[in-house]
């Protein structure tokens, strides 16, 4: 038996959700100085929320280096893992773990964020064009309605069906990053219950407008 086969996608797992448990809205904000973000606004430790502290720089750092762990591991799986047996199955692997480590951090107690900007950053990961796909999905919605959360939901339901449409087209459809993705915007989904809760009640904040308490 092959060791190797089942050793190198475990080690690739596990480092990929390592690196995803980096939650870069509590690590900017301390290195910045700034207020701990899961004390105050939505206690939620992502960029949003980061923004609540009024400074912009600190959350376009949090966005970027969220996005950058959900990208890396899957690019560093497609250069360097065929030397080692690794294929699509890993990626799909060490992108969710990536995603599930943002939502739960070993380093900080399993408590993350909602993974909007990590889920993007695997999207883009698995495709630059599926990614693009699925942040303009974002931005429309975003303009037209100026709410944030529902613009985030309605990206992370279409990933998984740009990217089955896109099969024989632009990439060649893996079951397993079907799964993958699918599985990303049900958690997704499920962590933005709260905000699906006051989307239905029309209370949910615009872009602009103070979050009532």
């Amino acid at each position: 038996m092959d060791l190797s086969a089942f050793v190198y996608p475990l080690l690739a797992t596990l480092a990929a959700y390592a690196l995803g448990s980096l939650s870069f809205a509590v690590i900017v904000s301390r290195a910045m100085g700034l207020h701990d973000p899961r004390t105050y606004g939505s206690k939620n430790p992502g960029a949003t929320n980061v923004l609540r502290s009024g400074s912009k720089p600190a959350a376009i750092a949090t966005l970027v280096l969220d996005a950058l762990k959900g990208w890396l591991p899957l690019l560093l799986v497609r250069h360097y893992g065929p030397a080692l047996g690794l294929q699509e199955g890993t990626q799909a692997l060490v992108g969710l773990a990536a995603f599930v480590g943002h939502l739960y951090p070993v380093f900080f107690r399993f408590v993350g964020g909602k993974g909007v900007a990590t889920a993007l950053g695997v999207v883009l990961g698995v495709s630059p064009l599926l990614g693009l796909a699925v942040l303009a999905s974002f931005l429309i919605v975003v303009y037209f309605s100026r709410i944030v959360s529902l613009a985030s939901l309605v990206a992370a339901v279409f990933a998984p069906v740009y990217y089955l449409f896109g099969d024989g087209v632009a990439w060649y459809a893996d079951n397993r990053v079907v799964l993958a993705l699918a599985v990303m915007a049900a958690l997704l989904v499920w962590r933005h219950s709260a905000n699906i809760n006051r989307l239905f009640k029309g209370t949910e904040p615009r872009l602009g407008q103070k979050k009532t308490a």
